[in-house]
């Protein structure tokens, strides 16, 4: 087996950890999970930092468990929130736990095939059938209020008001712990920096009910190098669910990192050896202009989550904006692609009559107001500076709705940088 945790520290992930974890790991196979709240049906790249310590935890030779918090996610964490969140039906967290388990799929190996493999659970399993009485006084009675309220994640909620149902979180999450421990013969939690109380009662627990030894170990919240939270654009968050987020969106993401993004990110979202890595830093960093790192990022991560097809079109895709590309090209996108990679281009209405007729392209251009006059239109298509769905055209040209992209769209577009969509109304 690999040493985990030192395959962890060079990797920069982690942040705190328990006394002794390192020598379990080293002196037999070992169980370890993370929790998700199953609060979306779907991952986000913000998990992906748990997704990966536990991906790189089956590689090293130990055993990966994913808790979803059913029970857990039907009341919400406080660590570091400024409010209460919304609390989720059983019936929706179900649905969402099984569109995880097949994202998780991608990265872990959960067949039977091998001594490690990973296992998913839920803990409203296990909490479902506690009454309150039962769990204050089988449970609660070995934490003590001070105890909790010494947790920072606990005392940064103080003076915006905390609820009781928020307040016993820790103590279900702790009761997680201890119960995978005697149930699954699990030894060690993980999760982010912002987890480090919830996870240390769970030890805690074990130590007081059941004399056990137990272990912790989280890593860095990852931020960017701008000091902006890692994982959100102007458009929210960066998901795996193509649905949510194209593959396209997801590929530019991880190709517009920073030089000193992508050589923290390369190091904790793929499974390149230290060497491997080591030699694209010192290649990328002869020629930066290249973005060696960056594409060999998003080059990984879109086939892993998504598949070689869908990185081959964010290719293509990428090519329209920045490269040469043809109205082939253009109908070959669906239309979330579409509009993603022409995400902020100006867009203007067009009836669908107009198209039907046939319009001259000087009388659009002025028309929906592309261009300010019919003159300056004039003047852009002797130019030969004017395309359409990235042919050129010039005065004579008629627009007509054979050139629709997607039933739905025409590009327009002046010189090489200056994008406009037409919309058709019907």
């Amino acid at each position: 087996m690999k040493n985990f945790v030192k395959e962890l520290e060079w990797r920069g992930m982690i942040h705190n950890i328990m006394p002794g974890t390192e020598e379990q790991l080293i002196k037999e196979q070992t169980s370890a999970y993370v929790g998700i709240d199953p609060t979306a049906d779907s991952l986000h790249i913000g998990h992906l930092v748990g997704v990966m310590m536990l991906t790189h935890l089956q590689h090293c030779g130990h055993r990966p468990i994913v808790l979803v918090g059913g029970a857990t996610g039907m009341i919400g964490d406080p660590s570091f929130k400024s409010e209460e969140r919304k609390l989720l039906s059983i019936e929706q967290i179900h649905y969402n736990q099984d569109c995880i388990k097949k994202q998780l799929e991608k990265f872990m190996d959960f067949s039977g095939n091998i001594p490690n493999k990973a296992i998913m659970l839920n803990n409203y399993d296990w909490t479902k059938d506690w009454t309150f009485i039962d769990f204050i006084r089988e449970i609660g009675k070995h934490i003590t209020v001070n105890y909790m309220m010494a947790k920072d994640s606990v005392k940064k909620r103080m003076e915006t008001g905390l609820s009781f149902t928020e307040f016993s979180y820790q103590l279900l999450q702790g009761y997680d712990f201890k119960y995978l421990y005697e149930n699954y013969g699990c030894r060690l939690q993980m999760g982010g920096s912002d987890q480090w109380g919830n996870i240390t009662t769970g030890t805690e627990l074990i130590r007081r009910m059941m004399q056990g030894e137990a272990f912790a170990l989280t890593c860095p919240l990852i931020t960017k190098a701008d000091g902006k939270k890692f994982g959100k654009t102007e458009n929210g968050n960066v998901w795996l669910d193509p649905q949510k987020t194209t593959p396209y969106s997801f590929y530019q993401f991880w190709l517009n990192c920073s030089d000193e993004d992508a050589q923290k990110f390369i190091k904790i979202f793929t499974l390149f050896s230290k060497e491997e890595i080591t030699n694209l830093i010192s290649e990328h960093q002869l020629k930066p202009e290249e973005r060696l790192l960056q594409k060999t990022l998003a080059k990984d991560l879109t086939i892993r989550v998504h598949s070689e097809q869908d990185y081959n079109a964010a290719i293509e895709a990428s090519q329209i904006l920045f490269g040469k590309a043809t109205t082939e090209n253009l109908k070959n996108l669906d239309e979330a692609t579409f509009l993603s990679v022409f995400d902020g281009v100006p867009l203007f209405d067009i009836p669908l009559e107009i198209l039907q007729q046939g319009i001259n392209i000087a009388d659009l251009l002025a028309n929906t107001g592309i261009l300010s006059s019919k003159g300056e239109a004039r003047r852009a298509l002797k130019e030969n500076s004017i395309s359409v769905n990235k042919e050129k055209v010039h005065d004579t040209f008629i627009l007509t709705d054979k050139y629709l992209i997607n039933d739905k769209y025409i590009l327009i577009q002046r010189g090489k940088k200056n994008y406009f969509i037409l919309k058709i109304l019907r």
